[in-house]
Order: C-alpha cells, then structure tokens, then sequence
C-alpha cells in the first residue's frame, strides 16, 4: 500500500498539483483580521456571530471574534469575515 502512496505522490508533483488539492488537509488563508479563507472543511459544527467551529478532516478548527458572517460558501471552501481575534485547533486524527 505504501508504494502506491508513493506512486500518487510523484504523480501528482509530476502534475504539479498543490499539496492542498490532493489532500484533504485544510488550507487556512489569512487576510488582515478580518477575512479567513478555509479550503478543505468538512462540515460547520456551531455558527454564531462570535464564534465558528468547523470540522475538517484532521480535527476541529474554532474561530473567535466580532460580528463573524460566512461568505462565498461551497462544498469545500468558506470565506469567514469579520473582526477576528483567535484561531485554535483540535487535533482529533493521529497522522
């Protein structure tokens, strides 16, 4: 099983596919304090305007701050703004 691991691997650096694709690790972007962009989420768990907990396909990932809105949603992306002030991670898989 590992030598297929291995194969896809190299298949997919030879494609140049970003690690974020061909995972289903979640990819956090940052802008200023007021957006979050999150690829790779798998459900929302609670939403309030102060709080956003989502479950991803390594653990939980919680989100505190002010007036919190979820924008541009797809099955696998979520724009999160508003006035962010801490991000925490719950590790629920071991790797």
């Amino acid at each position: 099983m590992k030598k297929k691991k291995k194969k896809q691997n190299r298949f997919e650096e030879w494609l140049e596919i970003p690690k974020e694709i061909s995972t289903e690790k979640p990819k956090l972007t940052i802008m200023g304090f007021e957006e979050l962009l999150i690829e790779n989420y798998k459900s929302i768990l609670e939403y309030q305007d102060f709080y956003v907990r989502l479950s991803t396909y390594i653990g939980i990932i919680n989100i505190n701050g002010f007036e919190l809105k979820l924008n541009e949603m797809t099955n696998d992306d979520l724009l999160i703004t508003g006035k962010i002030e801490s991000i925490d991670f719950e590790k629920t898989v071991d790797e």
